[in-house]
């Protein structure tokens, strides 16, 4: 569809149009991009539908957010680096915000009925995972040769236990897709025009690249918030297919070392389906439940944008860039590869720490089975499926 574009825009109108979003966007960053698509390319004619799909490309390629590196990127090349802010702030205020009041309130949920309630977030995250990793299979999976390279990534993690995996994962995904996706073919789009040029974006790239070997040697020397603006960096800098694949990482993150309990942690993920906004505003329940000085408003704060600031890096910075690369062939089967890899991660965690950390017995499997007939087959609100979760776990714990 090619529509009448406008180029010029201001902040003012990037920040109304996504606060609505902000408010509003529910069911995860597939949904978030169809809500996009809507706004954007149908009713405001901000893009057409070939540079949407150029910019969408992009942001599934890179690590990061994507639904939130979609927001900033269409507020840069409608208002520049306003717009950008104003995209980025008004989509996710709402839900950090809302999973921060949802961190503060958790300690006084430690009686019987919150205790299920609780719970019941959990069987939540059991339901909402595997919906993910059914769609994610359907649309990255298509084939023999990427189907196998999800499955042997999810082998692999789950077997070794190495948090390291992950990364060795995603590259030998990238590699399998250059030998076994040769059909795959660069996406189609019309050029992208950010308001500044290569140079610029390769000075993005570059501060990525510093941020991200840098950060661990001053987390290492000065420990403290230092150490809680690395880890979620990392985080957020080297996760793909974002969304609801950033839950193996964070967990490494906060619960392998001890700040965050694997119960609490959980209990977070499941409140996290009912809030509208990104997946990625569960660091900033992450953050206030830190230990010590680290947590509170501050750590919510500094966990929030730590998160999101790599992806939000990498995608101005390729920006520039992406006509060059999106179409060689060569990119286009790797980023297959990795796509297919990402699928294999979000399965592995969908058992480990999904399943063991929820499913206590066959009530909790029943539970969860039907939160996920809701989502699938009845394309119900993922807040009907958390308000059916916790009611059906502590009527479970009354009995």
């Amino acid at each position: 569809m090619r529509v009448n574009v406008t180029r010029k825009g201001n902040a003012a109108e990037v920040l109304a149009a996504f606060t609505k979003l902000g408010l509003t966007s529910f069911g995860g960053p597939v949904a978030h991009i169809g809500y996009f698509r809507r706004e954007f390319v149908e009713r405001r004619q901000w893009l057409d539908d070939t540079e949407f799909a150029r910019v969408l490309a992009l942001c599934q390629f890179l690590p990061g957010p994507a639904s939130s590196q979609m927001g900033f990127s269409v507020g840069l090349l409608r208002a520049g680096w306003a717009g950008a802010f104003a995209a980025f702030v008004a989509f996710t205020l709402p839900s950090a915000l809302l999973m921060f009041a949802f961190a503060t309130m958790l300690p006084a949920l430690q009686g019987g009925a919150g205790q299920a309630a609780i719970h019941g977030l959990k069987l939540v995250a059991v339901a909402v995972v595997a919906q993910g990793v059914m769609n994610m299979a359907r649309q990255l999976c298509p084939d023999a040769a990427r189907a196998s390279i999800a499955v042997m990534g999810a082998a692999l993690v789950l077997v070794s236990g190495l948090p390291w995996m992950q990364l060795v994962v995603v590259a030998g995904g990238a590699l399998a897709g250059l030998a076994a996706c040769r059909s795959v073919q660069p996406p189609a789009g019309s050029p992208l025009r950010p308001p500044y040029g290569i140079g610029m974006g390769s000075m993005l790239v570059a501060l990525f690249v510093l941020l991200l070997f840098g950060l661990p040697l001053l987390a290492r020397a000065q420990g403290g918030m230092s150490a809680v603006v690395e880890a979620f960096y990392r985080s957020g800098a080297l996760v793909f297919g974002g969304g609801h694949v950033v839950l193996p990482l964070l967990r490494d993150t906060v619960v392998t070392p001890g700040w965050v309990s694997n119960d609490d942690f959980l209990a977070g993920y499941g409140a996290a389906q009912a809030v509208p906004g990104p997946m990625f505003s569960f660091a900033s329940y992450l953050g206030a439940r830190l230990p010590g000085n680290e947590g509170g408003a501050l750590g919510s704060a500094v966990a929030v944008l730590s998160i999101f600031l790599p992806g939000l890096l990498l995608v101005a910075g390729t920006l520039p860039l992406w006509r060059v690369v999106a179409d060689h062939p060569v990119a286009a089967r790797a980023i297959a590869g990795v796509n297919a890899a990402v699928v294999g991660l979000l399965a592995a965690a969908l058992y480990d720490p999904v399943w063991t950390g929820a499913i206590r017995g066959p009530v909790d499997v029943a539970i969860a089975a039907i939160a996920f007939t809701l989502l699938v087959a009845w394309r119900a609100s993922p807040l009907l499926a958390v308000a059916w979760c916790v009611v059906a776990a502590v009527a479970a714990g009354a009995v």
